[in-house]
């Protein structure tokens, strides 16, 4: 249930990295390699207050064997592992079609999808929270608890998703030129932002979703259905890009957050898996 020491982790990481991005790429000059160095460093900041923590909790070097509970955490680290797999080669797979199509749309593509993302990921907030009660919420067997906490958690997810949305149109729109000077960029980012600013709600309900399956304990159904909504988005993205280019991109992304969604929403509103208390 701690989670102040992740926020000041990730604060501090992140900070770290704002300041040694300009040394490294202007001051350095190492360009991309200045930043992806500077984006290592505090991953591994990040990663050491965490096991410092940790460490102050647990003692790490001294655990027996028979209180690891080795095969649970293999199995549950497998899907989760499948999941991510899947999860970060439709993203890769889109970067890489959009690549394809030139560096302008390259640009272009990448400006959307790291704004697309990085606002996208504020809901990540409410998942991890609601993570959190709901695990503690289903090991006690309070169910009401867990059905609250779940229903809440949803509705805060889509009014920030809807907040996102409106925030996202108005501000990409002007200061696009915040990121580039280039009008064959910016007039892509034009066409890009729509599905940007308007999938925010669906982001928003798919990390949520994602959060509250978690807290659930229920790993191998978040991982069995992002492999298939990975595969299905895989080949919409393909076929997508081929025909309609850049906005083939956009639409494909957008099958794929909301077939997300609607995974996590088909497990809840049908009451199966650890969610079959709701039909009781």
């Amino acid at each position: 249930k701690d989670t102040t020491t992740p926020l000041y982790a990730t604060v501090i990481g992140d900070v770290t990295n704002i300041i040694l991005d300009p040394i490294f790429i202007f001051v350095f000059r190492l360009g991309v390699t200045g930043a992806a160095t500077a984006h290592v460093i505090s991953q591994y900041l990040m990663c050491g207050i965490l096991l410092w923590k940790l460490m102050g909790q647990v003692d790490l070097l001294n655990i027996s064997t028979k209180h690891l509970q080795l095969c649970r955490f293999m199995k549950n680290g497998f899907l989760l592992l499948m999941r991510v797999i899947a999860v970060t080669f439709c993203v890769t797979l889109s970067a890489s079609l959009a690549a394809r199509e030139g560096s302008i749309s390259m640009a272009a593509f990448q400006v959307c999808l790291q704004v697309w993302l990085a606002t996208s990921l504020l809901a990540d907030g409410f998942a991890v929270a609601g993570q959190a009660i709901l695990a503690s919420a289903f090991a006690k067997k309070d169910y009401k608890r867990a059905a609250a906490t779940a229903s809440r958690v949803l509705q805060l997810g889509l009014v920030l998703g809807f907040l996102l949305a409106v925030v996202l149109g108005v501000g990409l729109h002007f200061g696009a030129r915040l990121f580039t000077k280039d009008d064959k960029v910016l007039h892509l980012i034009s066409i890009g932002l729509p599905f940007v600013a308007g999938t925010q709600p669906i982001n928003a309900l798919a990390f949520v979703f994602d959060g509250v399956n978690f807290g659930a304990s229920d790993f191998g159904y978040a991982a069995a259905s992002l492999v298939l909504v990975a595969i299905v988005s895989i080949l919409c993205l393909i076929f997508l890009s081929s025909t309609h280019g850049f906005i083939g991109l956009w639409c494909g992304l957008t099958i794929y957050m909301s077939l997300r969604a609607a995974v996590g929403f088909w497990r809840i509103g049908t009451g199966t898996g650890p969610w079959s208390f709701l039909r009781s």
